[in-house]
């Protein structure tokens, strides 16, 4: 095997941002490879990519190249799929420690909305933070993502300009996403301490999905199949029956995934309870409204005949384990949903990105829903970042490695000097790991990340401007929260602060 000064020369021949020309071998030590409808570990083997796809995996490839690049003490893997991926900068830290929700800006004031909500970020701010937390996905070893992002400080919903701005970053970056601009009929209001109240405005959700609607139609296959289209109503509680029945008959016209968050939360649940007598997933069972093309983030206060109608209609659950467990919560369980034969897949749904860590958390969360090792199994969770995902997507070319597959690769380093010593790669990258060893990332084809570079993207000045804007941000909670607490009273430190 190589050294690692000869790896990082192979990866240097290549272009950052570009396809390579010709047909490009790459070794490895390891290789998740696919065969007969799963996922197969090849030990010293090959994979060949040309243009978009991969050509082929196996042992030494017998046909001619354009060059050959041997990555050493490596894990080739399937680039992730990230079904529930944060697109802002992330507003859900400022929950983990800090609560309820009411009286730490999560939820609108009644005097907030009387003087009328307004964006508390600029149209460059807010496509700043698309462009940089697609190259933190991509960092990670995440090759498609269907991003998500808060909209507690937005005035009302996303605009279609900041998802046009999405889709130009994704082409720049070289990330496969699904896009859809999130639009909602209503939102919770704080009425007085503690007490939460829904309002409506079902036009504005209506004129909200008509424009979704028309991104889509005109946004899909964009970025040469890189950027598609998605349909994404907000949460089901600020959603009314008309807004969803419209929505999901115009996924059935467009064949357009919907993305619906819900049966993900208590505040969601006694809302949708007290408005409509039934559970969210209830509710549009009734409706007729649960369908194959429907993921469903996360699923942690889904009742079992809830799970039951996922089962029944083709539902895939986005499971998003760490931001639950950082606050005590968890799926229960991921051998149940899959026992009943429910599709999951992945989600980060926080910064960062990291999707090996949730599917380490996810592993352990799993087995403690079930009080052992039996409760799930390494290669479930690997198969729900990748063939999962895919498969909610109706994309066959996605999430694994074999001839003809979109050529959506992660390189892992094994070699990482804090590795303990490894047994499996796929265990070891799970057990020992974070995505900080992606060492390299092609997306269609194109080298998308090397060593924590994506082209044409600043990532250290980034980060610095990221910070800055997060705290112009949080300097604005007071103004969205219920008694206009100071930050420093809203967001108190770990401990207190020494003297100086």
């Amino acid at each position: 095997m190589s050294s690692d000064r000869e790896i990082a020369t192979g990866l240097s021949e290549l272009v950052l941002g570009a396809r390579p020309e010709g047909r490009t071998a790459l070794s490895a030590r390891w290789i998740v490879a696919h065969a007969d409808g799963r996922h197969r570990l090849l030990r010293d083997g090959e994979i060949v990519i040309e243009g978009a796809d991969v050509v082929y995996v196996g042992p030494r490839f017998p046909g001619e190249v354009a060059r050959r690049i041997d990555l050493g003490d490596m894990l080739v893997s399937p680039g992730f799929i990230d079904l529930d991926a944060l697109s802002d900068l992330d507003t859900t830290l400022l929950t983990v420690d800090y609560g309820p929700g009411w009286a730490t800006g999560r939820v609108w004031p009644r005097s907030y909305v009387d003087r009328g909500p307004y964006e508390m970020y600029s149209p460059e701010e807010l496509a700043f933070q698309k462009r940089y937390a697609f190259s933190q996905l991509l960092r990670n070893g995440i090759t498609t993502a269907l991003p998500i992002a808060s909209l507690f400080y937005r005035e009302w919903a996303e605009t279609v300009a900041e998802f046009d701005a999405a889709a130009t970053a994704a082409g720049d970056l070289g990330l496969r996403v699904w896009l859809g601009p999130a639009y909602r009929s209503g939102g919770m209001v704080c009425e007085a301490p503690g007490v939460l109240e829904p309002v409506f405005d079902e036009a504005r959700g209506l004129r909200g999905l008509e424009d979704a609607i028309g991104f889509a139609g005109r946004i899909s296959g964009k970025y040469e199949g890189l950027v598609q289209a998605m349909l994404a109503p907000d949460r089901v509680e600020t959603c009314t029956l008309p807004l969803l029945k419209r929505t999901m008959a115009a996924s059935a016209e467009m064949g357009l995934p919907v993305r619906l968050h819900m049966a993900q939360g208590k505040m969601e649940r006694r809302t949708v309870q007290r408005l409509h007598g039934a559970t969210a997933p209830q509710w549009l069972a009734r409706h007729g409204l649960l369908h194959e093309r429907l993921i469903a983030p996360h699923a942690v206060e889904a009742e079992p005949e809830d799970l039951d109608l996922y089962a029944r209609h083709g539902v895939t659950i986005a499971h998003c384990p760490l931001v639950y467990a950082r606050g005590g919560e968890l799926l229960r369980s991921f051998r149940r949903c899959r026992d009943l034969g429910i599709r999951i897949g992945m989600g980060t749904d926080t910064a960062p990105p990291d999707m090996v860590l949730n599917m380490a958390v996810a592993l352990m969360m799993g087995r403690l829903a079930e009080g052992d090792e039996q409760g799930l199994a390494t290669s479930e969770v690997f198969d729900a970042a990748t063939i999962g995902g895919a498969e909610a997507l109706g994309r066959s070319d996605l999430g694994r490695l074999q001839a003809g597959s979109k050529a959506d690769i992660a390189i892992f380093d094994l070699g990482d000097s804090g590795f303990v010593p490894t047994v499996d790669p796929v265990q070891s990258l799970i057990f020992g790991a974070t995505g900080r060893v992606t060492r390299a990332v092609f997306v269609d084809g194109r080298l998308s990340m090397r060593d924590g570079d994506v082209p044409g993207f600043d990532v250290h000045e980034a980060r610095r401007q990221a910070q800055r804007q997060f705290e112009g941000l949080v300097a604005k909670y007071p103004e969205r929260t219920w008694g206009h607490p100071a930050v420093k009273d809203m967001f108190p430190p770990t401990y207190p602060f020494a003297d100086s």
